[in-house]
């Protein structure tokens, strides 16, 4: 191994520390901010260190082919411990800032929705049940207005009917299914008022 892979090496390493200093400040921070259960923390640290071994391994065989020297874990930790030392506290409030960007973006989109669609769907329900209730309303008084109107004419009718009672049985009968219906929309028309 020639001395000029050994420094890609050790660079790539470096590069590697602080990559895996970063994914663990983003899984902290995360992990701290989605207030994650105790069992499913421990299967994130195994997917972390799972992630974090395919990197370096990736790292190392790209720069010298996997062959695993001391100086690459130098390069590990020198990589790691520059990484907690300048880039963790301006990282760490990157990814809170992105956390609450996201979560305003997502409030915004859940009350555009509700103003958009939520809203005017209920106002428009609104309308159209005070609509159809006012249109039952006018039907029940157009109906008893006819019927008082009626009521005279049938009791000239019935009068006029009288003298030939008693070979003509006339007898007025709404079946049973009609009076029902009735009812159920009288009820319905008072429960929505």
């Amino acid at each position: 191994m020639t001395l000029h892979v050994q420094f890609v090496t050790l660079g790539m390493m470096y590069a590697g520390g602080l990559a895996l200093g970063g994914l663990y400040d983003v899984y902290r921070v995360l992990s701290g901010q989605l207030k994650v259960r105790a069992w499913l923390r421990a299967v994130l640290d195994l997917l972390y260190w799972l992630i974090g071994t395919l990197l370096v391994f990736i790292l190392l065989y790209e720069s010298n082919w996997g062959e695993v020297r001391p100086f690459i874990f130098l390069g590990l930790g020198i990589g790691i411990t520059f990484y907690f030392l300048v880039f963790s506290r301006t990282m760490i409030r990157v990814i809170r800032f992105m956390i609450r960007a996201v979560l305003a973006a997502i409030r915004f989109g859940k009350r555009t929705v509700q103003l958009l669609i939520i809203k005017p769907a209920l106002v428009m329900y609104r309308i159209v049940v005070i609509f159809l209730g006012f249109l039952a309303a006018t039907a029940i008084f157009l109906y008893k207005i006819v019927l008082q109107l009626l009521y005279p004419v049938w009791k000239l009718l019935l009068w006029l009917l009288k003298p030939f009672g008693r070979w003509i049985r006339f007898r007025v009968s709404v079946p049973a299914w009609v009076l029902k219906t009735g009812q159920n929309i009288a009820a319905w028309l008072r429960r929505l008022f």
